[in-house]
């Protein structure tokens, strides 16, 4: 009888012991690791998503955030995510050309007229075609987040005209895109991380950058920096990226909520970064820094030979084409 009760006693124990496995087994955590500061718009942007997500899942699914490069590099976030290790990062779309040609065409200047021409793009199909053009390297795109225009600032001496570029060295981002606007421009481009900057301009490395508003700010290189001319060459966004692994290790529920979490952000985001950029324009004044407003339809003409090469390109011209039909 005792070993009878013994035995029952052992089966009932499994049973709780498997269910307590499948609860356990129901909530997932995804791991989103970023470089950027907890009061940057981009970082508030992904807080909403993980907000809304846990909403949508019931607390089944869930993204914990870590920011300020606790998990390694944008580089080694990257190769953790293409692994499986890391399930989410956010990259300029400018990393995003090493893997598929096509992001160039987002890094090239003058390629969109304002903000709003902009979005549309990200927002539909091209910006569709995209993100989910890089699943054979294991990663796959969510979302893309407002980053802004790029414009340059240097030490000590004002950018109003292209002419103005001759002879600096400015940093730019590891992109072919970037590397050969400056030199169009008449500029030197140096590539430089984005980590070592700071000591680059302080020491004399480079004679300035090409950034938006809350980089400059948020980095402190308005310290050396003086000049911000507001020429608004680029608008390269942020991407939201997964790793292909882990998406594919998500139900189908579990990836629509994830996907509509992610797009619901991306309105929210914006609004976070056209604020910021108000606060980060008005601070660096503050600092001393003056702002200048170029013709940027001379910086324009100045790269029209180079957008008119990549329009020769079969890829990268029809995109082209189809990125200035939607002005």
């Amino acid at each position: 009888m005792n070993k009878n009760l013994l035995k029952t006693f052992s089966v009932l124990l499994l049973i709780v012991s498997l269910l307590g496995c499948k609860g356990v087994s129901e909530h997932k955590v995804l791991k989103l690791a970023h470089g950027l500061d907890p009061t940057h718009p981009v970082h508030k942007g992904m807080e909403f998503m993980a907000d809304r997500l846990a909403e949508k899942s019931g607390g089944k699914l869930t993204i914990d955030i870590y920011p300020s490069g606790q998990l390694g590099s944008e580089q080694q976030c990257v190769e953790l995510l293409q692994i499986g290790s890391l399930a989410i990062t956010k990259v300029s779309a400018a990393v995003m050309e090493s893997f598929t040609r096509k992001f160039k065409v987002l890094g090239l200047p003058y390629v969109f007229t304002s903000k709003e021409h902009s979005f549309k793009v990200f927002d539909g199909e091209i910006g569709k075609e995209l993100l989910l053009g890089t699943e054979e390297f294991w990663i796959r795109g969510l979302s893309f987040y407002d980053a802004g225009f790029r414009s340059f600032y240097t030490i000590d001496k004002p950018i109003n005209l292209p002419e103005d570029l001759e002879g600096l060295k400015i940093r730019v981002m590891k992109s072919q895109t970037a590397m050969e606007m400056v030199k169009a421009l008449g500029g030197s481009p140096t590539p430089i991380s984005w980590g070592e900057l700071y000591t680059a301009l302080q020491s004399g490395v480079v004679d300035g950058a090409e950034n938006n508003p809350p980089s400059l700010y948020t980095s402190h290189h308005y310290e050396v920096c003086k000049h911000y001319s507001l020429d608004e060459h680029t608008c390269v966004p942020d991407v939201l990226i997964i790793s292909s692994k882990i998406w594919k290790t998500l139900t189908e529920q579990e990836q629509k909520w994830l996907q509509e979490a992610a797009d619901e952000s991306v309105p929210v985001q914006r609004k976070f970064w056209a604020e910021s950029v108000e606060e980060s324009l008005r601070e660096v004044q503050k600092a001393g820094v003056t702002i200048h407003y170029p013709d940027k339809t001379k910086f324009a003409d100045k790269v029209q030979d180079l957008l008119n090469e990549y329009k020769e390109d079969k890829v990268l011209g029809d995109l082209i084409r189809r990125i200035q039909a939607q002005k």
